[in-house]
């Protein structure tokens, strides 16, 4: 999609030849750069409507994800008794441990069991010809964005409860979570458009997305795994970011640059793509619909 210096209307979508084309290059993102009020507006609406009528309201989005951690350590901790050659030395709690990779699956599960049916659910934004489809998706990545900022807060609470201190290094989160956003972004456009025309996929990725957490080192360490199964971990997208999320949360380690360079890049060319299908697909949404 091209994108034009002048600014224009939120959700007009027309091409105006009189613009000054932008940079291919910048496609991917134009939908929140040309449209980002209308971006935030839809992604506030999904966080406010998600708890609207709930007696704790937005506390919710505190509560859940406390009350899964629990549920979590209670079952692979105590019962299961998961080991961790930290957790053995003492550093710090299964529960800590475990919610990092809590954190990173939520936001990337939420986003990939709502993308199926994000424009199918939308059908009134369909039929208005000037309205920006190529926004949902993002607006929904910015909503579930939201809820991994308030599970890293209820993380660096836990942390002081229970450690009684925060690893300095936590200042690269962002970047450790950066490529993941890219490529959650990509995975968005691919299956918001697919799932226009193959209704089906939304039960498959809801199996995918609890597969992905139980292969992933979400729930033990990579070094208990044995060998032969050990690829199986590793070609999870999961994985890698789960584990650099670790290590600058918990571990005071610095990220893997490198390992974060070509995650970064592998993940611009799913957003690429991603992008480039919903955009070629998007034309018969609403003979479909």
């Amino acid at each position: 999609m091209a994108m034009y210096a002048t600014e224009r209307p939120v959700g007009v979508d027309t091409m105006d030849r009189t613009f000054v084309p932008l940079p291919r290059m910048l496609a991917p993102i134009s939908a929140f750069i040309r449209h980002r009020a209308l971006t935030y507006q839809l992604a506030k609406r999904d966080v406010l409507g998600r708890y609207r009528g709930a007696s704790f309201g937005l506390l919710w989005s505190l509560m859940s994800p406390f009350l899964m951690l629990m549920v979590y350590t209670f079952a692979f901790g105590t019962v299961l008794k998961s080991k961790w050659p930290q957790l053995e030395a003492g550093h710090t709690h299964y529960s800590i441990i475990l919610f990092v990779g809590v954190i990173v699956h939520s936001f990337f599960a939420e986003c990939l069991t709502r993308s199926p049916g994000l424009v199918v659910s939308n059908q009134n934004f369909v039929k208005r010809v000037i309205f920006p489809l190529e926004v949902l998706p993002v607006s929904m990545v910015f909503s579930a964005l939201f809820h991994l900022c308030t599970n890293i807060l209820i993380f660096i609470v836990l942390r002081l409860l229970l450690d009684g201190d925060v690893a300095w290094t936590m200042v690269f989160a962002p970047i450790v979570l950066l490529p993941l956003f890219i490529l959650t972004l990509g995975v968005a456009w691919f299956l918001a458009s697919a799932g226009v025309y193959f209704r089906d996929i939304g039960q498959i990725v809801s199996v995918l997305a609890t597969a992905m957490f139980f292969l992933s080192s979400a729930m033990l360490p990579i070094e208990v795994i044995p060998e032969s199964y050990r690829w199986v971990f590793f070609i999870n997208p999961l994985t890698f970011i789960i584990d650099q999320a670790r290590n600058v949360m918990l571990w005071q380690e610095f990220p893997d640059w490198s390992g974060l360079g070509l995650y970064c890049l592998l993940a611009l060319c799913v957003a690429y793509l991603g992008h480039a299908f919903f955009e070629k697909t998007r034309r018969g949404f609403a003979d479909v619909l």
